[in-house]
């Protein structure tokens, strides 16, 4: 295959007719998209993960929607509703208020609590003490 001889990804428009932003939701979540996606234009009903995305720009998309629109929507939406047209109506039937404050570093110098993979650790060793049940005895790599 000569690869030399194919058009960029950039170069190619899906099939999809190009339909224009209407509103202020679906102009701000075009503009969005194309930042993360590096084209110039995003039609409303055009999908998003046809146009490249895939899920860690997903999960960008969602981050930035969420400071944007002060709205929490799982990142399971974008996979549920891939278009403009359909997350913009998700976006306005969202309520604004409370999200999740930002993930902020610890300091390092006193005693930190134990994830639930931990917890759980410990409370089996509670029950049995000494137990090598979750011992790895060989090392790999």
């Amino acid at each position: 295959m000569d690869r030399a001889a194919l058009p960029s990804p950039q170069a190619v428009r899906p099939l999809a007719e190009y339909v224009p932003p209407r509103g202020d939701t679906e102009t701000a979540l075009a503009e969005l998209w194309a930042d993360l996606l590096g084209l110039e234009q995003i039609g409303v009903t055009d999908d998003f993960f046809v146009l490249g995305g895939h899920s860690l720009l997903a999960t960008q998309v969602m981050s930035r929607v969420r400071n944007e629109f002060q709205i929490e929507l799982e990142l399971a939406v974008l996979f549920d509703h891939p278009t403009i047209a359909e997350l913009a109506e998700l976006v306005d039937a969202a309520v604004p208020g409370a999200i999740a404050p930002p993930i902020v570093p610890v300091p390092r110098d006193g005693l930190l609590p134990l994830s639930f993979a931990q917890q759980r650790l410990w409370f089996l060793d509670q029950l049995e003490p000494g137990s090598a049940e979750y011992n790895e005895p060989l090392r790999c790599g």
